[in-house]
């Protein structure tokens, strides 16, 4: 691929080596981050090389053909293997494909290597809110983020606000920050069928009964006992009330089970854990309302995976959601009392449910994997030149 410079000459676009090691085996948003950006810049001609964990290399080599994929020893699964190894078998990975810059899309990065690079921190949430269950986890991480942060030629962040919070956090320079949006694969998420619905609420045990949708990890920012609780006082009062679906996995809060302690019970709570990926928009789509009143993320990429398959969603104003959301979705205040009042207002006015649906499934057209690739690519090429540029003042 072949760039032009800005004075009319031209360039060769860089070898990228985006390590996918870290994808965990559900994929999760970290994996449709990678998947979505892959593909994006495989569309767009890039010079790609994937480092992945061996379960997935066929999955690369499908998503990326022609793309250099080099599956990692065994083991990498385990994320203390798979931090140890980055630190010393990442750098000779990167030698053997001929890299001209490495894209870390999570918070970690190898302290020893000589090439540029690229770490994608998708928010700074636990310096805010720390995980109370895993404190180890919890100073690892932010440790990790610091020195990512110092040592990165550039970073990337999925919103201004994430941008804003690195600065404000970790002290960052605001000019080695790209912002790059996520994107959405809108074939993937789209407006549901009829039929797509049913098979999802029959599945569900719901046989059409209408549901409020979360989905998403058990972490404090994501704001579930809150949740629960506000659902339950729009709910308290209604004879043929919408259940609450909790679905998705991962993550601990304890506060959770205490609020489902408190759960009338004429009310209905389900759990199905990990939902097939195909039927999202079918889950999405058939909600009377998806509610992910989240007090703090870095970008909020099931907000707009809600948005684009044609839902009514209820969120917060926190960090980069409106963003997001922009006038395509509700907002409420975090608290129980807040996301209550927005649920009942919701639940009674269906003409503004339609056209919330309508708004939403409009705005996420706009955020797109293609353009992604673009902001990422600009930034991988601003990492070679200053690389470069600070190799050649140190030989002066």
């Amino acid at each position: 691929m072949i760039y032009a410079t800005a004075d009319g000459g031209e360039t060769v676009a860089p070898r990228i080596l985006l390590d996918a090691t870290a994808v965990p085996a559900d994929r999760g948003g970290l994996g449709r981050y990678v998947d979505g950006l892959l593909c994006a810049l495989h569309a767009q001609g890039a010079d790609l090389a994937v480092v992945c964990q061996r379960a997935d290399e066929k999955r690369y080599g499908g998503l990326v053909p022609g793309a250099r994929v080099v599956a990692g020893p065994a083991g990498l699964s385990h994320r203390a293997t798979r931090l140890a190894w980055e630190q010393s078998g990442l750098p000779h990975v990167a030698e053997r494909v001929g890299a001209d810059v490495l894209h870390l899309p999570t918070y970690t990065i190898p302290v020893s290597l000589a090439l540029p690079t690229v770490v994608t921190i998708h928010d700074v949430t636990l310096f805010a809110e720390p995980e109370p269950h895993d404190p180890v986890r919890t100073s690892y991480v932010k440790s990790a983020t610091r020195t990512a942060a110092r040592r990165a030629t550039r970073l990337i962040a999925p919103s201004r606000a994430t941008r804003d919070e690195l600065v404000r956090v970790l002290g960052a320079d605001p000019a080695g920050i790209d912002v790059a949006y996520h994107g959405v694969d809108q074939q993937v998420f789209h407006r549901p069928s009829e039929a797509e619905v049913k098979q999802v609420s029959d599945r569900l045990g719901l046989h059409g009964h209408p549901y409020v949708a979360y989905l998403g990890a058990l972490e404090p920012r994501k704001n579930v006992p809150n949740l629960i609780r506000g659902w339950v006082r729009a709910c308290e009062h209604r004879p043929d009330a919408p259940a609450l679906v909790l679905a998705g996995g991962g993550g601990w809060d304890d506060e959770v089970d205490a609020a489902l302690a408190t759960v009338p019970l004429n009310l209905r709570v389900l759990r199905p854990g990990y939902l097939p990926w195909a039927s999202l928009p079918g889950f999405f789509g058939g909600a009377l309302v998806v509610a992910l009143p989240s007090r703090g993320e870095g970008f909020g990429l099931p907000v707009l995976e809600a948005m684009s398959c044609g839902a009514p969603v209820l969120t917060t104003r926190r960090g980069p959601l409106p963003e997001v959301g922009g006038d395509a979705v509700a907002y409420t205040e975090p608290d129980p009392s807040g996301i209550g009042t927005a649920l009942d207002e919701l639940f009674d006015d269906p003409s503004r449910r339609t056209a919330l649906a309508d708004a939403a499934h409009v705005r996420a057209g706009q955020f797109s994997w293609s353009e992604s690739a673009e902001a990422h690519l600009a930034s991988y090429q601003r990492a070679v030149d200053q690389y470069a540029a600070t190799q050649a003042s140190r030989t002066h």
